[in-house]
């Protein structure tokens, strides 16, 4: 291969990255607009449309889809803040070659089949017993910053009036999954040890 062939396709492959980098920050953060004490449509808009990006830069363990084609199962746990906007989000999305279905549950078990979690608890399971009730097993955890809930292996705040998000790299572990370097860059706090 020549010289300068190979030094175009090293140039190529730079130019790549930086899009994908690019585009993952742009999806997650460029259209997020400050948001308003009030405004918690849009809030929950923007945390519908964070959900399933989180998705491609998760790494799951072998053995947890059931086939090479099988859906990408995003379940809300609990007492749904979102109504339709979460519908809307993920209509017609795919992660992969994998379609995203979209599960309503009114408590957490780890047994469930669900990829992704959120936890918003309800009278039946509060959020703490939603995230031991799944703990150890691979699913990606989410929860809000309100007053009083632990957080999951990524926890939404909201900081200068954007949406944003923690994620605790010990919880990840805990349930056996490994979160990507470029997703642990754009967090607004990485915590290392286990807070619960």
């Amino acid at each position: 291969m020549a010289e300068a062939e190979r030094a175009s396709i090293v140039s190529a492959a730079r130019r790549a990255s930086l899009w994908c980098r690019l585009g993952l920050s742009a999806a997650l953060f460029l259209a997020v607009s400050p948001l308003r004490a009030a405004d918690a449509t849009l809030e929950y808009d923007v945390k519908a449309t964070f959900l399933y990006k989180f998705a491609p830069f998760v790494d799951w363990p072998p053995g947890s889809f059931d086939q090479p084609g099988a859906p990408f199962v995003l379940c809300i746990v609990g007492a749904d803040p979102f109504a339709a906007p979460i519908e809307s989000a993920v209509a017609g999305q795919r992660i992969g070659d994998r379609a995203v279905v979209l599960r309503h549950l009114s408590v957490a078990d780890g047994r469930s089949g669900c990829h992704l979690m959120f936890l918003a608890g309800s009278p039946a399971q509060s959020v703490a017993q939603a995230l031991d009730a799944v703990r150890g097993s691979p699913t990606l955890t989410v929860t809000d910053s309100a007053a009083g809930t632990p957080p999951g292996v990524v926890q939404f705040v909201v900081v200068g009036g954007r949406i944003n998000f923690n994620i605790d790299t010990v919880a990840a572990a805990q349930n056996h999954l490994t979160i990507s370097s470029k997703l642990l860059a754009l967090a607004h706090a990485v915590t290392q040890g286990d807070r619960r």
